[in-house]
């Protein structure tokens, strides 16, 4: 078997902390549409980026999307979403 060359991949290595640009398609949002909801989205509790890479942790903003949804099933939180993205 002949060697491998060094810029040839070995084995796949799949991202954990990951640009702002893949955490905005994590979103399914555009980077400008994300770096514009980002205030508010931190106020709800979406994982911050780490202070010396400026990286996002998806396994934390999965864990932040589930958690969006495992409340109550009462239909008060989609009332009150509702509510403000109609203006209410």
């Amino acid at each position: 078997m002949p060697p491998l060359p060094s810029e040839s991949i070995r084995y796949k290595v799949e991202p954990r902390d990951v640009p702002a640009s893949k955490a905005a398609r994590r979103l399914h949002l555009r980077l400008e549409d994300f770096r514009s909801k980002l205030p508010e989205l931190l106020k709800r509790g979406f994982p911050s980026a780490d202070p010396t890479t400026g990286m996002f942790h998806l396994p934390a903003i999965d864990r932040w999307m589930e958690e969006r949804h495992s409340g109550s099933n009462d239909g008060s939180d989609i009332d009150r979403r509702l509510e403000r993205s109609w203006g209410g």
